[in-house]
C-alpha cells in the first residue's frame, strides 16, 4: 500500500478511499467489500503504530543529545569572547606601531621623492645632451634619404627641445627644427604623391606614422586632398564643356563624388585613424573649389530660363542635389561609428549652400511664378455665358496652382519658406480676385445694368439672373475650397516645419527665441541632413515669424488659424459683389419703371378727373401701367427665384448664407423665420422697391387733386401686392399713402406723429397749407 499520498497538501479522504477500493476489483466483484475494508483498516492501524514508534524513538534521541549540544554552545561562546579580547589587543599593538614609525615613514617618502626628481633631472640632462648630438648628425642623416631614420632623428630632437624650454636660444632651436621638418617634407613629397596616387596602403601608412611623429598630419592630409581633388575638378570641367544640360552635369558630378566617397572610405580606413572625417573634408574642399562654381552655374541657368521658368528650373536642379544628399546621408548612416557632426554640417552647407540665396527669396520667386500662371487663366470672354463658364472652371485651376505652390515650398525649402509661401498665396488670391472683379464689371456692362435705356419696353428677362446665380455658386465653391485648402495648408506646414519648433519656445523677444532654439536644438542635432536650417542663420527675423506661426498652429490646433485670413476676406467681398450683381439684375426692371415716375406729366396736368367732384369714390380709379407692371413682376418673383436659390447645391447654399442682401429689414419689423433663401431675396427686392418708390414719389414736383388720388391708388395697389406675398409694407410707404389720402382740412391731424420732413414734402407737392 502507498502511504505517500497522506503527505500531500491536497489530500482527499474520499478520493483515497475510492482509490483503495478500486485497487481490488476482484474482491469487490466477489461481494467481499466489507472484508476488504476491514483489511484496509487493520493495515492503517499497523501503519499508525509504526509511525508512533518512530516518533517516540526520535524524541528520545533528541532528549539524550540536548545536554551535549548545550555544552558545545557554551564552549563556543567562551571561545568567541576570547577571540574578541585578542582582537582588541592586536588593534592596540597596531595603533602603537603606527605612532612609533610614522616619522620614519615620512622620511622614506621624502627620500623617494628626491630619488624620482634626480632620475627625472638625469633623463632631462640626457635629452638635452641629445640635441647637440642629433643636430650635429642630422645633415649626414639627410644624405641617406631614409625617411624613417630621418623622422626618428627629428622626433628625438623634438623630445630634447621639450627639455630646453627655459634656455635662451629656445626660439632659435624651434625655428631650426621646423626648417628640418620642412626639408623632410620636401624630400618626401614626391613619394607621398606617388603613394596617394597609386593608393599604396603600406607606403601611405609609413608616411602617416612619420608625419604623426613630427606633428605634420595637416600637411600630409593636404597632399591627400590635393591628389584626389585634382581628379574631381578635372572631371567637373570636362562635364561643363560638354553639351549636357546643367542638371545632367550636376548628376555626373554628384555620381563622381559619391563614387569617391565609397572607394576612399574603404582605402582611408586602412590608412588614417579618422577615415570618415578625412573623406568628408575631401568632399567639402572639392565642392568649394569647383571651377566654374555651382552658384555661378545656377545663376546662368536661371537667367537663361527666364522669369516664366525660373522656379521650375531651380526645382529641377535642386532635385539632382537632393538625390545626391540622400545618397550621402545613407552612406553616413550605414557606418557604425559616431560621425563628426561639425564636419558633416559643413558638408551639408557645401551641398545646399548654392541654393540658399534662392531659398531666401523663395516668396518672391513663387509670387512671380503664380502671377504668371494665373494670368494665363482666362476669365473674360465675349459672351456673358462664356464668362460665367470660365469663372466656374477657374476655381479648380486656382486651387491647383495654390496646392502646387505648397508642394514646391515643401520640396525646395522643407517648410522654412512658409512665410514667403503665404505672401505668394496672398498675391495669387489678390490677382485672382482682381480679375474676377473686372469680369463682374464686364458682365454688368454687357447686361446694361448701369445704363439701361429709360425708354425701353418693360419685359421680363431672367437670363442675367440665372447667370448671376451661377456666379454666386462659383463664389461659394471658392469659399468652400479656400476653407479646405487653408486646413490642409496648416496641417502640411505643421507636419513639415514643426520639427524646427523648440519645445521650450514661447512667443517672447527675438533674443529669447534665438537662445531657446539654439539651446534646445544643438544637443539633439543627430542628423544635419534632416535639420539643415538656412533661415535661422541668414534671416532671423523671418525665422522668428515662422516660429510664431508654428507656435500658434501647435497651441490652437490646425483648425483655428488665420493663415489665409486676408484672402478669405477678399473672397467674401467677391461673393458680396456677386450678390449685388444678382440683385441688380432682378431689380433692374423695377428701377427702370420707377425712375419714369417723376417725369410723368400726368401728375401736374389737369385732366377729365379734375372736373369731377371730390366725393368720387377712389375705387373707380385703376392703378397706372407702371405700377401694374411692377406688381406683376413682383408677383412672378417667387416662381422665378425658387428654382435657383433652393436647388441642392452646397456651394450655392454656402455663398447665399455668407452674402448679405441690400435693403435689410427695418428695425421693429416682425419677420417670420426665413430659412428659405428665396424668401430673403423676395423680401430684399420688395423693400428695395418700396424704398425706391418712396424716393421717386418725393421727387414729383406737383400733384393735382386727381393725381393725388391716383398716386394713393397706386400705393394701395403695391401694398396689396405685398400683403398677397406675405410681406410687410414699409412704414414710409404707409405714411406717404396716409398723407396722400388725407383731405387738406385734415392734413395737419393726419401728419401728427409722422416724420416732419416727409409731411412737409408731401404737403408741398399737393399744395396744402397746414
Amino acid at each position: 500500500m502507498d502511504f505517500s499520498r497522506f503527505l500531500a497538501e491536497d489530500f482527499d479522504v474520499k478520493g483515497w478511499v475510492n482509490a483503495a477500493f478500486g485497487a481490488g476489483p476482484t474482491e469487490a466483484a466477489a461481494g467481499r467489500a466489507d472484508g476488504h475494508a476491514a483489511t484496509l483498516v487493520m493495515k492503517l492501524q499497523l501503519f499508525i503504530q509504526e509511525v508512533n514508534h518512530a516518533v517516540e524513538e526520535t524524541s528520545h534521541q533528541a532528549l539524550q543529545n540536548m545536554p551535549k549540544v548545550l555544552r558545545e554552545v557554551e564552549a563556543l561562546k567562551q571561545e568567541a569572547s576570547f577571540l574578541k579580547e585578542q582582537m582588541i589587543l592586536v588593534k592596540e599593538d597596531i595603533k602603537k606601531f603606527e605612532e612609533d614609525t610614522s616619522q620614519s615613514m615620512q622620511v622614506l617618502v621624502e627620500i623617494d621623492q628626491v630619488k624620482s626628481r634626480m632620475q627625472l633631472a638625469a633623463e632631462s640632462l640626457q635629452e638635452a645632451d641629445k640635441w647637440s648630438t642629433l643636430s650635429a648628425d642630422i645633415d649626414e642623416t639627410f644624405k641617406t634619404q631614409d625617411i624613417t631614420v630621418i623622422s626618428a632623428k627629428l622626433m628625438g630632437m623634438q623630445n630634447s627641445l621639450a627639455m630646453l624650454v627655459d634656455t635662451p636660444d629656445y626660439a632659435e632651436k624651434c625655428v631650426h627644427l621646423e626648417a628640418l621638418k620642412n626639408r623632410l617634407e620636401a624630400l618626401a613629397s614626391p613619394q607621398i604623391v606617388a603613394a596617394f596616387t597609386s593608393q599604396s596602403v603600406d607606403q601611405s601608412r609609413v608616411f602617416v606614422k612619420v608625419f604623426m611623429e613630427i606633428d605634420r598630419m595637416p600637411q600630409l592630409l593636404a597632399y591627400y586632398y590635393r591628389c584626389h581633388k585634382m581628379q574631381l575638378l578635372a572631371a567637373w570641367q570636362e562635364l561643363c564643356q560638354s553639351d549636357l544640360p546643367l542638371d545632367r552635369q550636376l548628376s555626373g558630378l554628384y555620381d563622381a563624388l559619391l563614387g569617391v566617397w565609397h572607394t576612399q572610405i574603404q582605402w582611408t580606413t586602412q590608412v588614417f585613424k579618422n577615415p570618415h572625417e578625412v573623406v568628408t573634408v575631401l568632399l567639402i574642399q572639392t565642392l568649394g573649389d569647383l571651377a566654374p562654381s555651382v552658384p555661378r552655374c545656377l545663376r546662368l541657368a536661371v537667367e537663361r530660363a527666364g522669369p516664366e521658368q525660373e522656379l521650375c528650373k531651380l526645382l529641377e536642379l535642386y532635385a539632382a542635389t537632393v538625390q545626391f544628399a540622400k545618397g550621402l546621408e545613407v552612406a553616413l548612416l550605414a557606418q557604425s561609428h559616431e560621425p563628426n557632426l561639425v564636419k558633416v554640417t559643413e558638408l551639408v552647407d557645401a551641398v545646399y549652400g548654392p541654393y540658399t540665396p534662392y531659398r531666401l527669396k523663395y516668396g518672391d520667386l513663387e509670387a512671380q511664378n503664380l502671377l504668371i500662371e494665373i494670368s494665363a487663366v482666362p476669365l473674360e470672354h465675349g459672351e456673358v455665358m462664356d464668362c460665367v463658364q470660365e469663372l466656374g472652371h477657374s476655381v479648380h485651376k486656382l486651387f491647383s496652382l495654390a496646392s502646387a505652390a505648397v508642394d514646391r515650398c515643401v520640396t525646395f525649402t522643407n517648410g522654412l519658406g512658409t512665410c514667403g509661401l503665404l505672401a505668394a498665396l496672398k498675391s495669387l488670391f489678390t490677382k485672382y480676385v482682381s480679375d474676377f472683379t473686372s469680369t463682374l464689371h464686364s458682365i454688368r456692362k454687357k447686361c446694361k445694368l448701369d445704363d439701361f435705356p429709360a425708354d425701353s419696353l418693360f419685359q421680363e428677362d431672367w437670363t442675367a439672373f440665372q447667370n448671376c446665380i451661377r456666379i454666386i455658386a462659383t463664389c461659394g465653391e471658392l469659399l468652400r475650397q479656400c476653407g479646405d485648402f487653408e486646413q490642409q495648408l496648416a496641417s502640411r506646414v505643421l507636419s513639415t516645419a514643426g520639427k524646427y519648433l523648440s519645445d521650450s519656445y514661447s512667443p517672447c523677444s527675438l533674443a529669447s527665441i534665438q537662445d531657446s532654439v539654439l539651446t534646445d536644438r544643438k544637443p539633439s542635432a543627430k542628423n544635419p541632413w534632416q535639420e539643415h536650417n538656412y533661415l535661422q542663420k541668414d534671416n532671423p527675423a523671418e525665422y522668428a515669424s515662422l516660429m510664431e506661426i508654428l507656435y500658434t498652429l501647435k497651441e490652437k490646433g490646425s483648425g483655428k488659424h488665420n493663415l489665409l485670413s486676408a484672402s478669405r476676406a477678399a473672397l467674401t467681398r467677391l461673393n458680396q459683389q456677386a450678390h449685388q450683381l444678382a440683385f441688380d439684375s432682378v431689380f433692374l426692371r423695377i428701377r427702370q419703371q420707377l425712375l419714369l415716375l417723376p417725369k410723368m406729366e400726368s401728375w401736374s396736368t389737369a385732366g377729365i378727373g379734375e372736373t369731377l367732384t371730390d366725393d368720387l369714390p377712389t375705387f373707380s380709379l385703376t392703378p397706372l401701367e407702371y405700377i401694374s407692371n411692377i406688381g406683376q413682376y413682383i408677383m412672378s418673383l417667387p416662381l422665378n427665384l425658387e428654382p435657383f436659390v433652393t436647388q441642392e447645391d452646397p456651394a450655392l447654399e454656402l455663398a447665399l448664407h455668407a452674402g448679405k442682401l441690400p435693403f435689410p429689414p427695418e428695425q421693429g419689423d416682425e419677420l417670420p423665420e426665413l430659412d428659405n433663401m428665396a424668401d430673403n431675396w423676395l423680401g430684399s427686392i420688395a423693400r428695395a422697391t418700396m424704398q425706391t418708390y418712396c424716393d421717386v414719389i418725393l421727387q414729383i414736383p406737383e400733384l393735382t387733386q386727381h393725381s393725388t388720388k391716383q398716386l394713393a391708388t397706386d400705393i394701395d395697389y403695391l401694398i396689396n401686392v405685398m400683403d398677397a406675398l406675405g410681406l410687410q409694407p414699409s412704414r414710409t410707404l404707409r405714411h406717404v399713402g396716409t398723407l396722400l389720402k388725407a383731405k387738406p382740412a385734415d392734413y395737419r391731424q393726419a401728419s401728427r406723429g409722422l416724420p416732419r420732413r416727409l409731411s412737409s414734402t408731401v404737403a408741398a407737392m399737393r399744395g396744402v397749407q397746414y
